[in-house]
């Protein structure tokens, strides 16, 4: 049972611009600032792989989201819908069986991203998610949420997030809470937006990390890393970014990560409807013979 409390109050908060990182840069001083931080952030290091997926996406987000070419952003042309909503739930299942999401995330870039925090062997979780912030939706982005909590993963886990396009500050903007993976698994409770809870936040904990971001950005966040998303205050431009969750290979994985995104709650979606139209069958449930489902 998760006990409701109070909405964090991020009135005081105070903001400086994510710490950045190159890929290049020794691993010993990557992994040593990831450890210290609990993310890295690597600017533009995915920049040459993200338009396929992004026009995907828009294919299927259409009419509700398209690219304006004035603002070089998505912008919404109906009204706003949340996560969940029911128009999200009717394009969602579409913007799920895009094989470009899934395979972002097991192509040589991305795969080499992982290795910098989980070693020369990854696996990377089934559960592919992306992000659709609309504008004019206030109160419904997500909180402050651990991985660790919901993602039932252990500390070898790291999420791997992926700007699909750039986006400053009024669009929303994920924001990273540095060094708070160091305080352990937190308690929990009810909150209105994405994921449905969020996290307890000490009375010292006033310094987050964000930045505006471009297409490519990539974060690499530690499990029990404390992050939430800004609202988007736009009139009209719509956030796009697609993220999932990584491991060194053999550590526990849990079931709950093995369904597509959101299918436990959308009848349909489920990894036939997936996989129906892909090209390669070479993802299909590339998990099964993973040694550490539980």
């Amino acid at each position: 049972m998760i006990a409701a409390g109070p909405a964090a109050d991020f009135r005081a908060a105070v903001y400086a611009p994510f710490t950045r990182s190159r890929f290049d840069e020794p691993p010993e001083d990557l992994q040593a600032r990831f450890h210290q931080e609990g993310y890295l952030y690597l600017p533009r290091a995915l920049s040459s792989v993200v338009e396929p997926l992004l026009n995907d996406m828009l294919a299927v987000l259409a009419p509700h989201i398209h690219w304006d070419q004035t603002l070089a952003t998505p912008v919404l042309a109906g009204e706003p819908f949340f996560e969940s909503d029911p128009l999200w739930d009717a394009v969602y299942p579409e913007v799920q069986a895009l094989e470009s999401l899934h395979r972002l995330f097991h192509d040589e870039e991305a795969q080499r991203l992982m290795t910098l925090v989980a070693g020369e062997e990854t696996f990377v979780y089934p559960m592919k998610m992306a992000r659709i912030a609309a504008p004019r939706k206030i109160g419904f982005e997500t909180p402050p949420h651990q991985d660790a909590f919901s993602h039932h993963a252990g500390p070898t886990m790291a999420g791997i997030w992926v700007a699909l396009h750039d986006a400053e500050e009024s669009m929303g903007r994920l924001t990273i809470l540095p060094g708070s993976h160091e305080r352990g698994v937190r308690p929990v409770f009810e909150a209105r937006g994405v994921g449905g809870v969020q996290c307890e936040i000490y009375p010292d904990e006033t310094l987050w990390h964000v930045s505006d971001v471009s297409a490519g950005d990539v974060i690499i966040f530690h499990s029990q890393t404390v992050h939430r998303a800004q609202p988007n205050l736009d009139g009209q431009r719509v956030r796009l970014s697609v993220d999932t969750r990584f491991c060194d290979y053999g550590a526990p994985v849990f079931a709950t990560n093995l369904e597509p995104h959101h299918g436990w709650r959308i009848p349909r979606l489920d990894w036939e409807y997936v996989y129906r139209h892909w090209r390669s069958n070479d993802l299909h449930y590339y998990w099964r013979d993973y040694p550490a489902l539980f």
